[in-house]
């Protein structure tokens, strides 16, 4: 054989290693396989917008059927759907933020059934404490691995987010697929699986665990798994605590403009450079990439979406962006959004990026067949 065919040969063989990429999971159900498949073809492509909680509720309205503050501006839901399973592990019929369960289920149900894509975050309480997520005292990631005093506590909350996932199923029966992000922010110090709470090798252990009692011991097999940091300065810094190729579909991060990076400057040096870094993860380890939780509460500059948000994700290769949630006016007096809704000071730069067709919503998603 000569050379220039062996080279060629070898080529295709590659090229054709990338193009059969498949999850992690080789027993995943037809449509989770299909989904991360139309993911992975769709990154560095098209960008699909998502809302947390986009159904439920928004600035000034909770519960009304077939509204979002995303549909109002735009006359069509987002791509992608964040909920939240907080308050799943203690038995409440309700999550943290007061959602119900069977809305949530309810809204999971619809979302897909227009072709959307859903993504769950937990935000559970201490095992070791009782407190909240963010009660972030040291000892509760050692407190539940394998031989620690709340393992067993541990698997019964795994037991109760294995029952909610499995009543998630579309109208011929099949099992929903989910992208479940778990222990988001880790290299944070805010909440008790944080950097500043366990080591990294006991935070790898806990995802190998959680994902293996899941996959293995619970057979829930309609899972994408995402692994997201907080906004990072360093490759080094992401990979310090991530769990391994093998246990992980999807790579990100969550970023907000506040604090230290409330300026646009400031906010677009850091979101650029932790996006050109999570390309090249993403490209070196084979998984999606994806903004994983992103907003500017109150969204406070008018031509934010197209002057400082799109001009810098476009170039970039995340196959989704998820903005938090607009759950509107706190008892506090405070407000929270990031999203624009109908008359909001940057809604009319909303929809020029709308427009734009840069950033893809329902109607468009809906010609990709995610589940096919």
């Amino acid at each position: 054989m000569n050379c220039k065919l062996l080279l060629s040969l070898i080529c295709l063989f590659v090229v054709s290693g990338l193009n059969a990429q498949e999850c992690i999971d080789r027993l995943a159900t037809p449509e989770t396989k299909a989904l991360f498949k139309n993911l992975y073809r769709l990154s560095g492509k098209k960008i699909l917008f998502g809302h947390q909680d986009d159904p439920a509720y928004g600035v000034g309205w909770k519960y009304e059927t077939g509204r979002s503050d995303i549909r109002d501006l735009t006359g069509e839901f987002p791509a992608v759907y964040g909920f939240d399973l907080g308050g799943i592990e203690r038995g409440q019929d309700h999550n943290l933020d007061g959602v119900p369960f069977a809305k949530t289920r309810q809204f999971i149900r619809e979302a897909y059934s227009r072709g959307g894509v859903i993504t769950l975050s937990w935000h559970l309480n201490n095992p070791l404490s009782g407190g909240t997520a963010w009660d972030n005292k040291p000892g509760a990631v050692a407190s539940i691995l394998p031989g620690g005093e709340k393992n067993m506590l541990y698997t019964q909350w795994l037991d109760r987010v294995a029952d909610f996932l499995g009543e998630l199923k579309g109208s011929k029966g099949e099992s929903i697929p989910v992208v479940l992000r778990l222990f988001h922010e880790l290299n944070g110090g805010w909440f008790w699986w944080g950097k500043n709470q366990c080591s990294p090798e006991e935070i790898r252990r806990l995802w190998q665990f959680t994902i293996h009692y899941l996959k293995d011991q619970k057979k829930i097999h309609h899972l994408l798994f995402a692994f997201n940091t907080d906004r990072f300065s360093s490759a080094a810094e992401w990979m310090e605590r991530y769990p391994g190729d093998e246990w992980i579909d999807i790579v990100g991060f969550d970023i907000y403009q506040a604090n230290d990076i409330k300026e646009n400057a400031a906010f677009t040096a850091f979101f650029e450079k932790d996006l050109r870094m999570l390309d090249s993860i993403a490209m070196d380890h084979r998984k999606i990439p994806a903004l994983t939780e992103f907003g500017y509460n109150e969204v406070p500059d008018s031509n934010w979406w197209t002057n400082i948000f799109l001009p810098v994700i476009e170039k970039h290769n995340v196959v989704y962006a998820l903005a938090w949630r607009n759950a509107g006016a706190h008892e506090n007096g405070k407000a929270e959004f990031y999203t624009p809704y109908k008359g909001q000071g940057s809604s009319a730069d909303f929809k020029k990026m709308y427009r734009s067709g840069k950033i893809i919503f329902e109607k468009s998603l809906q010609t990709e067949n995610m589940y096919k």
